[in-house]
Parts: C-alpha cells; sequence; structure tokens
C-alpha cells in the first residue's frame, strides 16, 4: 500500500511534469490509477536525474543503487522510491522490466546513436515499452499477446516524442534519427548537430519515423480489447492523445526543429471522447486478429519478463556489461 504523502507527491509530479499522462490516468479505475503514478513519477524522477546533469553516468549508478534498496525493500527516502518499492511488492513487478529502463538511460549517458531503426526500436523497448508492460503488470494482465500490444503502445509513443523533439535534442547535442534514414536522405548528422535547421530532407525523415509510429499505435489499439473493462478508456485515451502530438507535427510541415507540436486541453477533451468510443467499441466488437501478431523482435525479452509472475531474474549481461563500463567511465572522471 503506498503511504497516502507519497502518493500525494507522487499527483504533483505528474500533474506538472506529464500533461498527456496526467489526463489519461484520470480515466483509469483508482485501483490502477495509483500504482500507474507512482511508476510514472519514479521513472520520470530516474529520466530527470539523468537527463538534466552534466555527470550523466554517476546519475545511472546512483540509479542502480536506488533500484538495489527499493528491490530489498528499503528506498531511500523520496516520496517516488517509497511509492515504487510499494508497487513492486504489491504487484511482484519483474526486476528485469525496471532493469530495462536502466539500460536504456545508461545508453543516453553514453551518448549512444541509433544505426538503424531496429537499434532505435531496441532503445525504445528500454525507454518506453517497458513502461508499457509494467503498466499490464499493474492491470493484473499477464498475457503475451497483450503484453506485446502494450509494448507496441510504448514503442509508438518513444518515436512520437523523438519526431517532436528533433530540434531540442540536437540543440542539446543529442541525436535519435536512425543514421542509415539520415544518410539516405543526404543529411550529415554531424553538419546538422552543428547548426540544427529544418529542410525538406529532414522533414522527410520525421514523416516516415512518425509513419511507422501510426502502423504502431493501429496495431497498439488492438490489444485494448485484452485489458480489464474498466482499464480500457484510460489506455485508449493515451494511445489517441500521444498520436495526436504526431498530427500537430504534421501539421506544421514535419518541422520540429523550429516548433514544438503540443495538443491543447480542448483538443485532450475531444480526443478522450474519441477513446471513448474506442473503448465502448472494444466491448461489441469482436477482438481484431492485429491482437496476436508477434511482438516486434526488440520487446519480446519484456513480454518474457513479464510473464515470469514471481521470477526475480538476474540481471542480464549486457546490462551488466554497461554498467561496468559506467562504473570504469566515473572512477576515471573522479581520479581526473
Amino acid at each position: 500500500m503506498i503511504a497516502a504523502e507519497d502518493m500525494a507527491a507522487c499527483r504533483a509530479m505528474i500533474r506538472t511534469g506529464s500533461l498527456s499522462f496526467d489526463a489519461a490516468s484520470r480515466l483509469l479505475p483508482a485501483r490502477v490509477r495509483d500504482p500507474a503514478l507512482a511508476l510514472y513519477a519514479f521513472c520520470r524522477v530516474a529520466d530527470d536525474d539523468v537527463d538534466e546533469v552534466q555527470d550523466k553516468v554517476h546519475a545511472v549508478l546512483r540509479l542502480r543503487e536506488r533500484l538495489d534498496l527499493i528491490y530489498a525493500g528499503r528506498p531511500e527516502p523520496r516520496p517516488s522510491d517509497r511509492a515504487f518499492a510499494a508497487v513492486v511488492r504489491d504487484f511482484d513487478m519483474p526486476r528485469a522490466l525496471p532493469d530495462a529502463l536502466l539500460e536504456g538511460l545508461a545508453w543516453d549517458a553514453m551518448g549512444r546513436r541509433y544505426a538503424s531503426l531496429a537499434d532505435l526500436h531496441a532503445y525504445s523497448a528500454r525507454v518506453a515499452s517497458s513502461v508499457g508492460v509494467m503498466m499490464c503488470v499493474l492491470m493484473r494482465v499477464r498475457d503475451p499477446d497483450a503484453l506485446a500490444r502494450a509494448a507496441d503502445l510504448g514503442l509508438a509513443m518513444q518515436l512520437t516524442n523523438i519526431a517532436r523533439d528533433v530540434g531540442e535534442d540536437a540543440r542539446a547535442g543529442r541525436l535519435f534519427l536512425p543514421l542509415d534514414w539520415l544518410e539516405e536522405a543526404g543529411i550529415d548528422a554531424e553538419a546538422f548537430l552543428a547548426d540544427p535547421r529544418p529542410s525538406a530532407a529532414l522533414a522527410g525523415v520525421v514523416r516516415r519515423l512518425l509513419a511507422v509510429a501510426d502502423d504502431l499505435y493501429r496495431r497498439a489499439e488492438a490489444g485494448v480489447s485484452s485489458l480489464p473493462s474498466d482499464c480500457r478508456l484510460g489506455i485508449a485515451a493515451a494511445r489517441h492523445i500521444y498520436a495526436a502530438i504526431g498530427s500537430q507535427v504534421a501539421r506544421a510541415g514535419f518541422d520540429s526543429v523550429t516548433r514544438r507540436a503540443r495538443t491543447s486541453r480542448g483538443q485532450k477533451l475531444a480526443l478522450m471522447g474519441r477513446a471513448a468510443g474506442s473503448a465502448v467499441l472494444s466491448h461489441v466488437m469482436p477482438q481484431p486478429a492485429q491482437l496476436h501478431a508477434r511482438p516486434e523482435p526488440e520487446v519480446a525479452f519484456l513480454v518474457e519478463a513479464a510473464g515470469q509472475r514471481s521470477a526475480r531474474p538476474q540481471r542480464s549481461e549486457t546490462l551488466l556489461q554497461i554498467l561496468a563500463q559506467l562504473e570504469a567511465r566515473d572512477r576515471r572522471g573522479a581520479a581526473g
């Protein structure tokens, strides 16, 4: 059970830090909404702790320590950590899922770029699909098809974020667009980072990324019918609200360098109405065939991990290797 004061702090954090999720979460039943807010608050704090500091390597290593304490039942005295520790205990959250998020944040700390869409999917699986699969766990859903569709939704949302934030990321020295797509479009990645400007070629790359996201949103929607009845509206709302961000990027001519797409309060309300229609239909229509589509290869490990109810799997070799590299960097930085 999450302490009332910790829950209040998590709600305040999401209200100011993630407007889209705050709007969608209001449509979830309390038994899912409160642990979901705690989950998102922890993920938000983790992301900010890495993203907003100069020493990203040390921040990732500190996050590893915090997760160790959470899973040991001795969280640090932070509302987000205490609340997430309660979620881990109450829902038997497989350790591999937050570890996947940790690995994605480690990739951020290393300044990794992504040579292909498959590589970008692997990153998005860690920083976003892991959260979508954890949301299923909070709904007591462990069916592999439902988990795969939740992972699709996470991929779609992360690709939307990347398409929306091209300029913001570039000005911070970050680049998430597939390098092979940039090369095909005749865009020199280093030149773009040195002077981020919109162009027809770049707009084509953003358009292409959003087309992939749209396909994933459509496939993810097939999973709504496999969720508990009282959870369908909230998840459908999240799907429509996030997809609308991509629509706003399109309306701006796919220029996400000089503009940052947003949806207004009125648009969110209209999208919730659309989501309500989708949720109602999910009760009367037969389950779509896309529900049973194979998961993307890059998210399959998440689907498998979430299905292991009481398992506490060891950290993957790749995560251990990355953490070892970060520890070596941290020691060199401290010595220097």
